[in-house]
């Protein structure tokens, strides 16, 4: 793996966008008539925005060509990831525990199937322990490292950490995620595109009806994917 503190980043001109936690069908419908790349659906059964692997592939069934579903999964067992995989094989695995490397490797299938690795960035003064060059190559296997902030509980938490701590080059294509809305997502995107090979977005929290965990806001999800391309637009006039 090229040197991840030397290595330029690639330039790129369209960010990617997962959004995640959906539970409904209007609310797939929305996220794809918006312009969604990715679709996550949380197979975690402690979280309010968990679906059934079953419920996940009626859902996943609405997507068009080229939206991609994804399959959040923290700590469960291998049998289990790979049968949830099975009912939907054109999905990407997320994990958002505490897999290891090898974890992973065997749960994607021996490397048949692209994952994503969840990266727990601790908040505050904290945040600068962590080790992101480390991390992504021990997870050089992963398709992206998904940058979010660590909580007690798994599958993400709805607050953001500290970007500005990231490493200035990571040799690696990264997620953020985390807190994002359409008011803060432009900044993220400004603060960490120039750090990495590419940037794709994750956003749960910051699409849902507030108060209600699960349920997105067609309003909200049209105002966050303008701010991205608003980001995108920024950027590439430069």
């Amino acid at each position: 793996m090229p040197d991840a503190q030397t290595t330029p980043p690639t330039p790129q001109s369209r960010t990617r966008i997962k959004m995640c936690g959906l539970t409904r069908e209007q609310d797939v419908d929305a996220a794809v008539a918006a312009g969604a790349d990715a679709i996550g659906f949380v197979l975690y059964d402690k979280s309010p925005r968990y679906v059934s692997a079953r419920r996940a592939a009626e859902l996943a069934r609405r997507l068009p060509p080229f939206v991609t579903p994804v399959l959040l999964f923290v700590n469960e067992d291998l049998s289990k990831i790979i049968a949830n995989c099975a009912l939907l094989p054109g999905a990407m695995a997320q994990f958002h525990g505490d897999e290891s490397p090898q974890d992973c490797w065997a749960a994607s299938e021996l490397g048949r199937r692209p994952y994503l690795r969840a990266a727990r960035i601790p908040l505050g003064a904290a945040g600068q322990g962590f080790d992101l060059l480390k991390f992504t190559q021990d997870y050089s296997q992963a398709q992206a490292i998904l940058l979010d902030a660590h909580s007690d509980g798994y599958g993400g938490a709805g607050q953001t950490f500290n970007w500005s701590q990231l490493p200035p080059n990571v040799n690696a294509h990264l997620v953020l995620s985390g807190g994002l809305n359409a008011a803060n997502v432009i900044d993220g995107i400004r603060q960490v595109r120039p750090r990495c090979q590419t940037l794709a977005v994750d956003v749960s929290s910051g699409i849902e009806v507030p108060g209600h965990k699960g349920i997105k806001d067609p309003t909200r999800i049209r105002e966050f994917v303008a701010a991205v391309r608003q980001a995108d637009q920024l950027l590439n006039a430069k």
